[in-house]
């Protein structure tokens, strides 16, 4: 029963993202209502009963029957106790009942020994559409296996997919690697070649590990060179795609890389390229990012945890002339609920040639890592990055590990002169179908506070300005403070930027178009 004290706001836009169901769970996202006070929490409501409760604005139904429909509704309370009027309701189902197909029964041996990859992918090619091929409690070895459509790989707790140390065991095939089509090693879990058509509906869920036995593996194809390393997941072309629950971790790259995907969702999934669970650190791997959506749409990433070598997320979209022939865009992405630990935050870039747009990032910590949020795209790449915000978010690195230099410049960073060490912010180049464009950039809400350089760093290119950059609500201590160079729209309202040094602020060809109290 609703209190009679009620507020007038609700939630608004509840909806369940794109796959995030399962034969036993449905995840619900909601944005914040607008202008409303202090949440204490939200309540979830289930065929007009009190469900649970959230502190965040997500929320995953477990435990439900298959093949069932429900029909859900939120109610914001605030600290106060007041509760909001109800948001829309929304029917939301449940999938049928899976078929299991337990890779013991294909003749995988939990020894961490024996190479398992010919039993898993015989479960793999066993299972009927909407079945569970099923991982177990202990520790199997495989080589490279290859998910198909409609699908679950289910990895259960005290389970580990552990892979090869024999480069023999990842064929090398050719898909996307820096923003190119090139040679690579196969991954541990993959998807087939794009020539047999796009795939649709993969589920990768459960308690268990994906562990891509990266330090051994970097050496061994770096040494060998028949291709560029492989990821620890990498699914391609694939309509509908759920991570739950699962960690992946120590990938010879990248560690999850999704491309030319759309719909997907990544829900309280953990991933560690840097260090283990237990701290220790992962040595000699770089290139280590964390989760990367690559010309891929409709991505919903929540309720997660990264602690990454490189960039915890990196959106990209290909690289240069080729990206652009693609000219597939990673558009429609939203991170909210989620910490990262260790890394260089979210980033756009470098590789973006495809173009990137309308990313929300929301409600997410960054502890000991360099930058919230980055966006990089040097001369060279063309394409569009807009509509980017960045909202309610806290950083607090106290780490010295990394400073500033050409590959990363503050703890917010926007740099079209990326991988440059020297650059000269008056010197104009022809503007070509290679010269990128940023604008529409919103950062709001934001609390900072990095020991390892510049709080904030902005540099457009002198014959392409930054356009349309906006920081509300931002307070920001680092060891530089602020430098901008060549924006057109700048609005600062509510700013507050020091230094722990000398250096506080710096800007260069920057025009304003609103200024509030900085």
């Amino acid at each position: 029963m609703h209190s009679a004290n009620t507020m007038d706001f609700a939630p608004i836009n509840l909806l369940s993202p794109p796959a995030s169901q399962t034969d036993t769970s449905i995840a619900l996202l909601w944005d914040k209502p607008p202008h409303a006070p202090e949440i204490a929490c939200y309540r979830v409501y289930v065929n007009g009963k009190l469900h649970g409760l959230s502190s965040s604005t997500d929320y995953t139904m477990n435990g439900l029957e298959a093949s069932h429909a429900y029909e859900v509704y939120v109610c914001s309370v605030s600290q106060s106790g007041e509760i909001s009027q109800p948001s829309d309701k929304i029917k939301v189902s449940t999938r049928g009942q899976a078929d299991r197909f337990d890779i013991t029964e294909f003749g995988a041996v939990a020894d961490g020994q024996t190479i398992n990859t010919e039993a898993i992918q015989a479960a793999i090619d066993a299972c009927t559409a909407g079945g569970k091929v099923v991982v177990p409690k202990g520790t199997f070895v495989t080589g490279a296996i290859f998910l198909k459509s409609r699908m679950t790989l289910y990895v259960e707790q005290g389970g580990v997919l552990l892979g090869s140390d024999n480069p023999d065991d990842y064929p090398v095939m050719q898909y996307r690697w820096e923003g190119r089509e090139q040679l690579c090693y196969a991954s541990l879990i993959n998807t087939k070649d794009p020539a047999e058509g796009r795939l649709e509906q993969i589920i990768i869920e459960g308690e268990g590990k994906i562990d891509a036995n990266g330090m051994a593996l970097f050496h061994k194809e770096m040494a060998e060179k028949k291709g560029f390393r492989g990821r620890a997941v990498c699914l391609r072309n694939v309509d509908g795609v759920y991570l739950k629950d699962i960690t992946v971790r120590q990938s010879p790259a990248w560690c999850v890389h999704l491309i030319y995907c759309n719909g997907v969702s990544v829900n309280h999934v953990e991933i560690h390229t840097k260090k283990d669970e237990r701290g220790r650190r992962y040595e000699h791997i770089f290139n280590g990012d964390g989760l990367n959506p690559d010309s891929t749409s409709d991505v919903y990433i929540f309720n997660s945890m990264i602690a990454s070598q490189d960039d915890c997320i990196a959106i990209k979209s290909g690289r240069n002339e080729e990206g652009r022939r693609v000219g597939i865009p990673s558009q429609n992405i939203r991170i909210s609920n989620c910490i990262f630990k260790s890394g260089f935050g979210v980033a756009t870039g470098s590789e973006m040639s495809g173009g990137v747009r309308n990313v929300r990032i929301s409600d997410c910590r960054f502890e000991d890592v360099y930058s919230i949020a980055t966006i990089k795209a040097p001369r060279g790449r063309g394409a569009v990055i807009e509509n980017v915000t960045v909202e309610d978010c806290t950083l607090t690195n106290y780490s010295l590990e990394h400073e500033d230099c050409r590959w990363f410049r503050g703890a917010i960073n926007i740099d079209q002169f990326y991988s440059h060490a020297d650059f000269d912010a008056d010197k104009v180049e022809e503007v070509d179908e290679g010269t990128s464009v940023i604008r529409n950039i919103h950062l709001k809400n934001i609390v900072l506070d990095t020991h390892a350089g510049n709080a904030v760093f902005m540099a457009g290119l002198p014959e392409s300005p930054l356009q349309n950059i906006r920081l509300e609500n931002v307070n920001a201590l680092g060891k530089y403070g602020l430098k901008a160079y060549n924006i057109k729209g700048l609005v600062l309202k509510n700013v507050s930027v020091a230094s722990r040094e000398d250096q506080d602020v710096q800007f260069h060809n920057v025009e304003y178009t609103e200024a509030g109290e900085s």
